[in-house]
């Protein structure tokens, strides 16, 4: 039989990491910046974040925003052709559209009218 070695070596603490904002975290910071009746697109977060190719990750991001509080407003998050690309994730399939209607925002077949004018560029509005 043989017996193993018990280190009475005392546990060495490690240092203390802050910690740093997730990247869903910084997104929904920023999509709560957006103002009423303005809408942004995915791409525009992740270029704003530094990430331009993470267009993606947003929209995992606003998929899982609908429990977050303070809360996020998603429904001003749209495609970079200003479709509501995101509306099957909202509770009911119209409910993306009214939300932005009730902000004066006009849609027509899922699509922003104006989009142009109630773009909202997180890059040329906010500093980091």
């Amino acid at each position: 039989m043989t017996s193993k070695k018990i280190s009475s070596k005392k546990p060495v603490a490690l240092p203390e990491i802050k910690k740093e904002n997730s990247f869903f975290e910084d997104v929904y910071d920023v999509v709560r910046q957006i103002p009423k009746g303005r809408v942004t697109s995915y791409g525009a977060i992740a270029s704003y974040l530094g990430t331009k190719m993470s267009a993606r990750m947003v929209g995992w991001a606003m998929n899982a925003s609908f429990q977050i509080t303070p809360k996020v407003p998603a429904h001003r998050v749209v495609n970079r052709n200003g479709m509501l690309s995101g509306k099957a994730h909202f509770g009911t399939p119209t409910l993306m559209q009214g939300l932005l209607e009730k902000e004066k925002i006009k849609i027509k077949n899922d699509t922003i009218l104006d989009f142009e004018k109630k773009f909202w560029d997180p890059v040329k509005e906010l500093t980091l």
